[in-house]
């Protein structure tokens, strides 16, 4: 007997009319539908490019409508999928491929897996390895990565046998488990793929700031740093101008130190918890406190200058400390990318688990 899976969670190309209270759980599948550029029986779909322009770009480019692809595009895209082995740290960039091809296309499915790959500490990706692999035997095969949509789609498990699912291959499936779907994923692919998408994304947003050069300005950093979130602005105005006038003389901030900095962003609600044990709640900080507690949190150090620079991007009243309440406020809607959640997130196993469970419920 030939088991039927249901489909994966997808976008139609048919538009709905949202209600207003959907607005923040339908935020993502409004994000992914103004920038997915291309359709195929009767689905929509990003490529790659949307993919990275829906990360780094406010508005998607100007299209007239979607691309229609027909069967054989979709195999020739298929089969254009580097292979694994190649192991590129660019893999999004390294598929845009030639001007005549659809750089791949990727379901709205995984948009939100990779949404969620992108604000996840390090110390988090055994956790999301686990809670794929299924059967604990530490490789992810690919029913296993398909079978995330039981716990997508909020639903008790249930056992399936080994029949195959009738879902359509993207290029992220290709690339993942091959041209037959029978290759896995070990945990240390798994764990550099995420590294790779993380680092591949925060290229692109230091070097539209850098244009070839190996250092940002601190101005440029707090451009980058107060994007996506919730500040208007005109208040955004009296940051910049707070860290130009206060930095007279440009030291440079590199893309390791960026990097850095971003990565521990990532690490957010630990941090939360180790200031409260080093202050009472909502009491201003040092820079001394602060770099200790990103020390313990990260098991990094970030460099002296960086910290200077964040401290004068939010050091309102000139008193050299930083508003914790504030600082991390306005950075849980920066690494959630203007997709603010619950300002007390749950972490590990749990954290990972209600982030695809939040994204997902309610975008069937």
């Amino acid at each position: 007997m030939t088991l039927v899976a249901p489909k994966l969670p997808s976008v139609a190309a048919l538009d709905v009319e949202r209600k207003e209270e959907d607005y923040y759980t339908s935020s993502k599948e409004d994000r992914f539908r103004s920038f997915a550029s291309c359709e195929y029986d009767g689905q929509i779909y990003m490529t790659m490019q949307d993919f990275l322009e829906s990360i780094t770009e406010e508005n998607p480019r100007p299209r007239i409508g979607r691309f229609k692809l027909r069967g054989e595009q979709v195999v020739n895209m298929l089969n254009n999928t580097p292979p694994r082995k190649k192991g590129s740290k660019n893999f999004f960039r390294s598929v845009l491929g030639r001007a005549d091809m659809i750089s791949g296309i990727i379901s709205y499915t995984e948009y939100l897996f990779l949404l969620c790959i992108l604000t996840k500490p390090k110390g988090g990706f055994q956790v999301a390895f686990k809670m794929f692999d299924r059967d604990g035997n530490q490789r992810v095969d690919k029913k296993e990565f398909l079978l995330m949509e039981e716990i997508f789609r909020m639903k008790s498990e249930r056992s399936v046998d080994d029949s195959d699912f009738v879902v359509q291959e993207t290029t992220l499936l290709r690339y993942f488990f091959g041209s037959k779907g029978r290759e896995t994923l070990d945990f240390n692919t798994f764990c550099q793929f995420m590294d790779n998408l993380q680092t591949e994304v925060l290229e692109l947003e230091f070097m539209e700031f850098s244009k070839g050069m190996p250092t940002i300005s601190e101005g440029d950093f707090a451009q980058v740093l107060l994007r996506y979130t919730q500040i208007d602005e005109d208040e955004k105005q009296s940051y910049f101008a707070r860290v130009k006038d206060k930095i007279r003389h440009e030291t440079g901030i590199s893309f390791d130190e960026f990097r850095n900095f971003f990565q521990f962003l990532n690490n957010l609600d630990d941090f939360e918890i180790v200031m409260k044990m080093y202050t009472f709640a909502d009491q201003s900080i040092s820079q001394a406190e602060f770099e200790r507690a990103v020390q313990v949190t990260t098991g990094h150090q970030l460099a002296p200058h960086l910290v200077d620079t964040v401290f004068q991007i939010f050091d309102k009243d000139g008193d050299g400390k930083l508003s914790q309440k504030e600082f991390i406020g306005v950075m849980k809607n920066r690494i959630h990318r203007g997709f603010r959640e619950h300002l007390k997130s749950p972490v590990g196993w749990s954290g990972f688990k209600a982030c695809v469970k939040h994204e997902i419920k309610y975008s069937v």
